[in-house]
């Protein structure tokens, strides 16, 4: 056999259809993919607009990197673009299985990572222990703290939250199969539903995932249609992300608690996930649980992966009572790839096993 060529090799392709290269992460089991090179040019003055001009135009490329063959039901993605922002280090757009979301925590300790790394912000004075990075997300600017050393990220991240703040408490909705079920809604980034995984006889660490999902979407459907969700600021993140079950462990401990997050069609997240600390920790401040920097650890029910979060300082949202969260990961790099397309592909831009 000969020697592998000394530089890459890319395969047949339609040349017309510019190569997509990425960078794959992890945190906490939860994948990154994020977009180098190969997403045209997304049109908008700000990020909520290029968001939607992305949804319009150009959701090809989330199809081609979320779905099968080249991703799969679970996977998330990020694309970089431009922000409107003067102190923003970046703009991001995130990517799953069913659109565009609003705002993902565990994607932004990634991305705090790959901007260090990728000289995406300044490089960080001489000694400097960690970086910061502004991270324009859909929701908002979000900071991003990345420890370093010569230069480089070397190990955890932290983030600060946009206002996280609780939209309702005890609200009843008739779930199918379930009867009424009482659930909160809070929002840390994005809006989530929480119930206890018990309320539906279920044990989040011995419960199969299958029952998990069905349990949390048939809530997110319930909602969805029996409560209006509104955003104080804008009609861009008026909506329901998804439902996060949790072992009913709200009461402030120095152990774990553990969730699960089923957010978008039925996406599971492999991480604690980030926003959804963010919502539960302003929940836990709103019912007098929880208080200023008293830091509690959440751990994921399906790869046992925990994220640290407290609230720092609080905050307003409109005129909701909000908190600034600080979430703490770690994220790891993967590999890289380049995704190419050949014309006569009838499975070009993906598909999903429903």
């Amino acid at each position: 056999m000969e020697p592998a060529p000394a530089v890459p090799w890319v395969p047949p392709h339609d040349p017309k259809t510019p190569t997509l290269s990425v960078v794959d992460m992890h945190t906490g089991g939860e994948p990154l993919r994020i977009v180098l090179a190969g997403c045209p040019e997304v049109a908008g003055a700000t990020l909520l607009a290029k968001r939607r001009y992305m949804r319009q135009h150009l959701d090809h490329v989330r199809r081609r990197l979320m779905f099968e063959p080249r991703g799969h039901r679970d996977m998330y993605g990020a694309v970089l673009v431009p922000s409107e922002f003067p102190d923003a280090h970046v703009g991001v757009l995130f990517l799953h299985n069913e659109g565009y979301s609003a705002m993902c925590g565990h994607a932004v300790l990634a991305l705090g990572r790959f901007a260090l790394d990728f000289g995406l912000v300044p490089a960080p004075p001489a000694g400097a222990l960690e970086a910061r990075v502004n991270i324009h997300c859909p929701c908002g600017l979000v900071a991003a703290f990345v420890a370093c050393e010569g230069g480089r990220s070397s190990g955890p991240v932290r983030f600060h939250s946009v206002p996280a703040f609780v939209l309702v408490t005890d609200l009843t909705v008739d779930v199918p199969g379930h009867g009424k079920v009482v659930v909160d809604i809070a929002y840390g980034g994005t809006f989530y539903a929480f119930v206890s995984a018990e309320k539906f006889g279920l044990n989040l660490c011995s419960a199969k995932t299958r029952d998990l999902v069905d349990a949390a979407s048939a809530v997110t459907a319930a909602v969805k249609t029996q409560f209006k969700i509104s955003h104080p600021e804008s009609e861009d993140l008026a909506f329901l992300y998804g439902t996060i079950l949790t072992d009913g462990k709200d009461t402030y401990s120095e152990e774990p608690t553990t969730n699960i997050c089923v957010f978008a069609d039925n996406q599971v997240d492999r991480s604690p996930t980030g926003s959804g600390v963010t919502a539960r920790i302003a929940l836990q401040y709103h019912k007098g649980l929880l208080g200023l920097n008293q830091t509690r650890a959440f751990k994921s029910s399906v790869t046992g992966s925990v994220f640290t979060g407290k609230a720092v300082t609080e905050a307003k949202c409109g005129d909701f009572k909000a908190v600034v969260v600080e979430v703490a990961g770690q994220a790891h790099y993967t590999g890289t790839a380049n995704f190419t397309v050949e014309d006569d592909d009838p499975l070009r831009d993906g598909f999903l096993l429903q």
